[in-house]
C-alpha cells in the first residue's frame, strides 16, 4: 500500500478525549518549541535534527528506540540555574531524573552540585568524579552500608527522613569518628497540584517528618543533641511537574516558622534551607513552564519576606531541579511497525518501543507530543494512540496526538522531553532490551550509556 493511500482513521478538527480537547496543530511540520530542545530543527528536506545531525543517520548508526540528548541544551540549562540564583545560593541536580557519569561530568564543568538518593546513584557520582562536599544524599530508607559509604566519603549533607535515621545517621558518623551536615526533611502540608503519586509535602505519605503535632520540632531537638550530627538545615519538597509557585510560597511560610521556633527555643538560627524541586516542564503545547530566572527570583523574595517578618537572618537557599534540567534536552526515537485504524475512534500507531522505555504515561497518566521526524507531510492529520509493543493494553507512549494521515511502517517518529524519569525508570519488562542514551553536540554523537544486549540479559539470569 502506497503511503498516501494509508487509511487515515478519524480526522475530526476537534476531539476530545477522556475530558481533553485535542485540536491538531495548524501545520502539523513546524516543531514546537516549547517542547523540543534548542537545537533541534528540520533539515531543507523536512528531517529533524539535533546538533547538526538528522534523526535518520542517528537511527542508522545507533538503532530505536533511543534517547538522543542535546548536550549544548543540557549544559545551557545548567548555567541558567546557576546564574539565576548565583553565589548565594545552590543548585543541586536531583540525579534521580537521569545519572551517567556523562552527566556527572557535565554537571562538575557546569558548576552545579548533585543529589542522590541511592547507593548507586552515589557510586556513579564518586566514579565520574564529583567532589563529595558537593553531594547531597536523599531517601526515605537508606541502608546502613548506604549511609556508611556516604559518611565515609564525605558527603556535604545527609537528608534526614525519620527518627530513626536521626539516631542511626548520628551512630554511623561517630563510629566513623565524623560529624556529618545533615538537614531534616519536613512534610509541610501543602497539596501541590499535581498527580497524586508525585505529590509529596502532604501528611499521609512516606516522606518526611510532618510538622503537624510537633513532630518536626521534636526531630530538630534531637539532632541538636546529638554528637554525630551538625544540622544545618530544613528540607522541603512538595512535590513534581508544578506550574503553580502558590504552594512554595506556603511551604516556605511554614518552614521558616519552623526556623523561628527553632531560635526561640534553642537559641540558634540553622543557616539553610532547601525548598526541593518539582518545577514543570513543557511536555505539550498547553503547558507553560516558568524560567530559571522567574523561579528564582520568587523563591528568593518568598523566603526573604517570610524571615524579615519573623525576625531571622535570610538562610542560603537550595533548590533541586532534575527535571527542569535534563527533562526537555532529550527526546526518543522510534519507528513505527503497524499502523491500525479503528473506524469511527482513532487510529493506533505501534513503535517498537513503549512501557519498557516510558512508564510515565502508563503511571502518571502523563501526556507527551510525537512529531513525524524523518520527514515532512502534505497529508491531513489524523487522530493517533502511540503505543508500544508490550503486552499490556494500558502500553501507551502518547496516549492523543495528531500525526500525518499518510503515516507508515518504517516512518521515524520522535516524542520529545523524554530526558527525565524515562531512561532512569527504564525496565526490561517482556525482556525488552533499554535502549542507549546519545549524547549530540555540534554535528558528533556519542554513546554515554548504552544499549543493552540479550548478552546482558542472559549474564544476570544464573539459574
Amino acid at each position: 500500500m502506497s503511503r498516501s493511500a494509508h487509511p487515515a482513521g478519524p480526522r475530526h478538527a476537534d476531539v476530545m478525549s477522556e475530558g481533553h480537547y485535542f485540536a491538531p496543530a495548524d501545520d502539523l511540520n513546524v516543531l514546537d518549541e516549547k517542547v523540543w530542545s534548542h537545537t533541534v530543527t528540520r533539515d531543507e528536506h523536512g528531517a529533524v535534527t539535533v546538533g547538526g545531525l538528522t534523526v535518520s543517520r542517528l537511527a542508522e548508526e545507533f538503532g530505536t528506540p533511543a534517547y538522543f540528548l542535546d548536550e549544548a541544551d543540557f549544559r545551557a540549562r545548567c548555567r541558567a540555574w546557576s546564574d539565576a540564583f548565583g553565589p548565594g545560593a545552590d543548585v543541586f541536580y536531583a540525579g534521580k531524573a537521569f545519572l551517567s557519569r556523562a552527566v556527572v561530568r557535565w554537571l562538575k564543568e557546569e558548576g552545579l552540585n548533585l543529589d542522590v538518593c541511592s547507593g548507586g546513584e552515589l557510586a556513579t557520582a564518586l566514579d565520574a568524579g564529583m567532589p563529595a562536599e558537593r553531594i547531597a544524599f536523599h531517601g526515605n530508607n537508606k541502608t546502613v552500608d548506604e549511609i556508611e559509604r556516604a559518611v565515609a566519603a564525605g558527603v556535604g549533607r545527609i537528608v534526614l527522613d525519620s527518627f530513626q535515621e536521626i539516631a542511626r545517621v548520628a551512630h554511623i558518623a561517630q563510629g566513623l569518628g565524623r560529624r556529618q551536615r545533615v538537614q531534616i526533611r519536613v512534610t509541610v502540608g501543602v497539596e501541590a497540584h499535581t498527580h497524586e503519586f508525585i505529590a509529596t509535602a502532604h501528611e499521609d505519605q512516606k516522606f518526611g517528618i510532618a510538622l503537624a503535632g510537633g513532630q518536626a520540632a521534636e526531630a530538630v531537638r534531637r539532632a541538636l543533641t546529638l554528637d554525630g550530627l551538625e544540622l544545618v538545615g530544613i528540607h522541603s519538597h512538595i512535590g513534581s511537574q508544578i506550574f503553580d509557585m502558590a504552594g512554595f510560597e506556603v511551604s516556605a511560610r511554614r518552614v521558616v516558622q519552623l526556623l523561628a521556633e527553632v531560635r526561640d527555643e534553642h537559641g540558634v538560627e540553622l543557616p539553610e534551607i532547601d525548598l526541593g524541586g518539582g518545577l514543570g516542564i513543557a511536555y505539550t503545547s498547553d503547558d507553560d513552564p516558568r524560567e530559571p530566572h522567574e523561579i528564582a527570583k520568587s523563591l528568593g523574595d518568598i523566603v526573604t519576606r517570610e524571615c524579615e517578618a519573623a525576625g531571622l537572618a535570610t538562610p542560603r537557599i537550595s533548590v533541586e531541579p532534575g527535571r527542569a534540567i535534563v527533562g526537555p534536552t532529550a527526546f526518543t526515537l522510534y519507528e513505527v511497525g503497524t499502523v491500525k485504524p479503528l473506524e469511527g475512534l482513532r487510529t493506533y500507531v505501534s513503535v517498537d518501543g513503549g512501557m519498557s522505555d516510558n512508564i510515565r504515561t502508563a503511571l502518571y497518566d502523563a501526556e507527551y507530543s510525537v512529531s513525524l521526524a524523518s520527514r515532512t507531510s502534505d497529508a491531513e492529520p489524523m487522530l493517533v494512540r502511540v503505543v508500544g509493543k508490550h503486552c499490556e493494553s494500558g502500553d501507551i507512549v502518547v496516549k492523543d496526538a495528531y500525526l500525518p494521515a499518510d503515516l507508515a511502517p518504517g516512518d521515524l517518529i520522535a516524542v520529545p522531553a523524554t530526558g527525565a524519569y524515562c531512561r532512569s525508570m527504564a525496565s526490561n519488562y517482556n525482556h525488552a532490551l533499554r535502549p542507549p542514551v546519545v549524547a549530540v553536540r555540534d554535528g558528533e554523537a556519542r554513546v554515554i550509556v548504552r544499549r543493552e544486549t540479550e548478552e546482558d540479559l542472559l549474564r544476570l539470569d544464573v539459574g
